[in-house]
Order: structure tokens, then sequence, then C-alpha cells
């Protein structure tokens, strides 16, 4: 996950697209006056981004009374300047002026996900809101008898149990945490509706797509392609997960609606199942690399896991992480404070201070977490020279794609080149890693669609404030055939259990990025020239790769995502196959088995 501070945080702006509600347009306005505006909104963000990332970092690593008020405060200062700063910006817009000066136009419209009103009480309300419910979930513990347990502790159990009882007290003592969050959520989607309308969007969902350099209707269009293309691969996963989870815990737990109740999925939220992977893997799976027991045995703590990620990077031609990086990261949980230890990648000064905070745990599930993190700091880096307006992704599933596209590359190869394994198994072990890496990826895409188009749903209205937890189990159960374990109510609020719920981050990004990565991982292999299965390529050691790859980083949002992809990936339409293509093998084996079952739900 990427943090900035409230500006520029949002999904890249579009500027060709215009809202749909305009407000008149000032007249007399020049050429010679935007590009003064425009010199005037870089000029305030270099100075007061930084400053609102350093008191960003101090909240999420110090959670006290003070720093959630020193974070309110400067929140609602960065929301007022972006908003100040869009309602100027529409003034340009009918003048003739470059792509590049609409383009950072576009950018300034869109410079924050939430849009406070303009209105002095309401944007101090709304910051204190998000700073809030971000310090609640931070915070958030379940206790019962004196006992208190954090989510790691929680998800600690969801991952590694097999009893359901346990399973489902560990599944609801964490949703004890969020329906107190509830009317603060309400009433922040009410104001930010306000600043959305006030900036001239139908609501926050629709200024949320007009961010993909295409016009704001045609881009759920483009989800539920790319979602077709993926959905007969989950299908066939999740009637062979639950056939094997039937199997081990009994219809009278799983029910015999063809849906999989979500605390028996190894994840807090069921968005990945890898915790589930020896009740479903093939039994002709052979043994797979257990990584976790690997880095264990190799003496990996914390820092040597990071050393190792950034050598991926360097090993494509990048140059090593500054050492402010290694002085200033967070990479394990103190024991004397709260923090958010939600994985995220921070760019403080927006030039060089980068920086990753984690609470590392030395298994593979965060090994590939680190990749992905300095995914977002590589990326930073690349293109610090651009426009302080530029300095971000393509679009933001360019953002969280570049760290997957690299940890797609943690094959058996990459374990050798590291030192981690000897020799490289036999292909005869490609259906249990497939398993694994399905259990990861594709069972996430559903989800990553879903969270949003709650969202969306409840910016414009369809789902309404009385029945928010209902249309929340309705869409995990239309995409993603879960279900809740047990009776859940409007007295919940289970969509704050996950963190960018309360955190207000867009989600959408993470499922273009599990897209992306595919995508981008097929090219990246032809250039460097790997010929045989796409999910036994690595590109550690290629600098023809990284070269490509690279090309791509350093023009962050300069260009429309289109252009980007066509250099990264030769097409300028985000496309599946990839995905198909790297998980064919898996599709026929789950094919084969799942004949005669009763599939669907």
């Amino acid at each position: 996950m990427i943090k900035k501070s409230m500006v520029l945080a949002a999904t890249l702006a579009v500027a060709a697209c215009q809202p749909q509600q305009q407000k008149p347009q000032n007249e007399g306005v020049t050429v010679a006056d935007a590009e003064q505006f425009i010199q005037q909104v870089e000029n305030t963000l270099l100075k007061d981004a930084e400053y609102a990332a350093r008191i960003a970092w101090v909240q999420a690593n110090f959670i006290t009374e003070d720093t959630i008020w020193l974070g309110a405060k400067s929140t609602e200062k960065m929301i007022g300047l972006a908003v100040k700063f869009a309602n100027e910006a529409k003034k340009f817009d009918n003048l003739e002026l470059s792509d590049d000066m609409r383009r950072k136009l576009g950018i300034i419209k869109l410079g924050t996900p939430l849009a406070a009103p303009d209105d002095a009480e309401k944007n101090a309300e709304i910051a204190e809101i998000m700073a809030n419910l971000d310090a609640m979930y931070g915070a958030g513990k379940y206790c019962e008898a004196g006992k208190c347990q954090s989510l790691g502790e929680l998800s600690k159990t969801i991952a590694e149990s097999k009893d359901a009882d346990e399973l489902l007290k560990a599944w609801e003592g964490w949703r004890t945490v969020s329906p107190a969050m509830r009317e603060k959520y309400q009433r922040m989607v009410e104001l930010a509706n306000e600043g959305a309308r006030d900036l001239g969007y139908q609501d926050t969902g629709a200024m949320w797509r007009a961010g993909y350099d295409m016009p704001a209707s045609e881009f759920p269009v483009k989800l539920d392609r790319l979602w077709t293309q993926v959905k007969p691969l989950y299908d066939s996963l999740q009637c062979h997960v639950r056939t094997k989870l039937t199997d081990h815990y009994g219809s009278e737990v799983m029910g015999d609606d063809g849906m999989i109740p979500a605390h028996l999925l190894g994840n807090m939220w069921a968005q990945d199942w890898m915790g589930v992977y020896d009740l479903v893997k093939p039994a002709d799976a052979g043994s797979t690399i257990d990584v976790t027991a690997l880095l264990k045995q190799h003496d990996y703590d914390a820092e040597k896991m990071v050393k190792t990620a950034e050598g991926f990077f360097t090993s494509l031609g990048m140059d090593p992480l500054p050492e402010t990086f290694w002085n200033r990261s967070l990479f394990t949980k103190p024991q004397d404070r709260d923090v958010q230890c939600h994985a995220s990648a921070w760019n403080i000064d927006n030039i060089e201070d980068i920086r990753i905070k984690m609470c590392i745990k030395e298994d593979y599930e965060d090994f590939v977490t680190i990749h992905h993190e300095l995914g977002h700091n590589f990326y930073q880096r690349a293109y610090n020279d651009k426009s302080i307006l530029y300095r971000n992704g393509a679009n933001d599933g360019f953002h969280e794609a570049i760290g997957d596209t690299v940890a797609l590359s943690i094959t058996p190869e990459y374990l050798k080149n590291i030192g981690l394994i000897d020799e490289v198994p036999t292909s005869s072990n490609d259906l249990g890693m497939l398993m694994k890496k399905a259990l990861e990826k594709i069972a996430f895409v559903p989800f990553g669609l879903m969270i949003d188009q709650w969202r969306w749903k409840v910016f414009n209205g369809e789902i309404s404030a009385e029945e928010y937890n209902a249309g929340w189990w309705r869409l995990r159960n239309q995409y993603q055939g879960v279900k809740a374990p047990s009776e859940r109510t409007e007295d919940h609020f289970d969509p704050g259990a996950k963190y960018h719920i309360p955190g207000n981050t867009p989600y959408t990004r993470y499922f273009l990025a599990h897209i992306l990565q595919f995508q981008f991982h097929r090219e990246l292999c032809k250039t460097a020239g790997f010929e045989g299965d796409l999910h036994q390529c690595s590109i550690y050691g290629n600098k023809a790769a990284g070269e490509k790859l690279n090309q791509v980083l350093e023009m962050g949002a300069s260009q429309p995502w289109q252009d980007a992809l066509e250099v990264l990936a030769n097409s300028r339409e985000m496309d599946a196959t990839a995905v198909v293509d790297y998980f064919a093998p898996l599709k026929t084996w789950l094919d084969e088995q799942n004949k005669g079952r009763n599939c669907g739900w």
C-alpha cells in the first residue's frame, strides 16, 4: 500500500475528462494566469505536502490523543488546500491550453480522495473524523475477560487454526472494533459527497471513477470486462476449495448454499486463501518450497528480508535505496506503543526520503509484501524529477502492480540465486506452486473488485446508511461466493474491520494491480528472452527487463496510463489473458477435479 499526504493521494486525474456538472466559468482569465496558478500549486505542495507527510508518519507510529489531534489538524489543512485549488482550477476550463497544462489542472481537480465542503467548519469536521477512524482501527483490540488481542494476534489464529469454533471467535472478535466507527463513517460520507458536489461531481464515487484517463462512465465497463476474463478461473477455484473445506469441516459448518463461510479461509477478510493450502492442495503436488522455514534456517531477520528485496531491484540495474531509508523506516512492531501495523510505503519529501512502515514477521507472506512495498519506493524515487503533480503512478493500479510484478519473480530460480535453496526442484511441483499462488492472487480478484462496488453504492445512495452491513454481505455473496459465518445485523459494521474503509483508501487500484502485474510480467519475461511456462519465469538480474520497467517508472503520471502501458506491455488495453496464461495448468487440473461436483452458488 502506498501512503502519502492527503493532497495527491487520490487516483490519477483525467486531464481530458471533465466533471459531470460544471459551475459557470470565470471570464477574463488568460493562459498566463493558468501558468501562474499551476506554479503556485506546485510550490505550495512541495512545501506543505512534506509537513503533512511527517505529521502522518508520526501519527501512524505513535498513536496517542495528541498525535490524532495533530493528524486531524494537518488533514484539515491539506483537504482545505485541495478543495481551494480544485475550485480555482475550474476557472481555466474554457481556455485553450497545452496538453501538459490541461493534464496538470485535471490532477489538481482530483487532489484528494475525499473532498470536504468549501466550509471551514465542515472541513475541520471531516478531517477530525478521518483521523479518528484511522486511529480507531490502528489501536483496535478484542478484549474478553481482561485479556486483549490485537489484529496481528487474531489474524495468526485465523491463519493457523483449523478449529471452526476458535476461528469464529477470532473472526467475530476483530469485528467488535468496527461498530463504533459506523456513525462517524456515515457522517464522513455525507460531508465527502457534499464536497464532491461542490467540485461538480454527482458523488464521491463518481469523482474517484473520473481518475482513469477515460470518461468516468466507461471505467466500470472495463472493470467488468477484466472480471469476466478471470471469473471462470475463480469459479473453478471456489468450487474446489469449498469441496475440500466441506470434507474437513462438514456440511453443518459449511451449509448447502454453495458459499464458503468467511472465517474458514485462512485470512481475516477472506481476501486470500493461502491459509487453507494444506486442505486443498493437489494430492500429486509433491513438496512445495517452505520459504518461511528457509528464512528461519538462514537466520533472516526483518532487515535482512528488506535487504534481500532491495537486491532484486538493484539486480535490474536500479540504484540502492538511500541510507535514510534504513535509518527512518519502521520494520518491527515496538513493544511500548500502539502503531499502525498495516504495511505501507511512504514518500515523505517527494524526493529521496522514502520509507516503509511494517511490523515484519519472518515468513513468506511478509517476504512477498516487502517486495511489493519496495516497488512503491523505487517508483517514487524514479519519478522524483517530475513536477510534483506528476509524482505518482500512471494510474493507481500501476503503483500497486509494480512491486507485485517483481514478486511474481520469487520463483525457485530466484530462491536459488539468493542462496535460500541449493537446487531448483523439478517441475513436478508446479501444481502445488500454482495452487498456492492462485489462493493468494485469484482468490483476491473479486474481493478487490467488490470493496469499491460497496463504497460507490454507499456514496450514490444505492446502499443506504440503514443497510451498510446488509449491502456489504450481498456483494460478498455475489462476487466471492463467501458468506458471513454467523448472523450479522445493522448493529455491526463489518466493512470497518477492513483497514481501507476507515482509512479511506480507494481499492479498485488493487483489483487493477492483480490484472496488470501478470500483464507486466508476461511482457517483461519476453523482454528478458524467457521461453517456457510463464509461472516459471523470473526477471531477477535481467538488465533489459529492468531498463524497460524503469522507463515506465520514470514517466510517473506525466502521460496517460495507456501510454505507459504501451511502453511496458505493448498494448493500450488492460488485459487479463496473462492471468489465464499463468494459471493454465492449474485451470486444467481444477476442471478435472470438479467433474461431477455441484459448482456455483
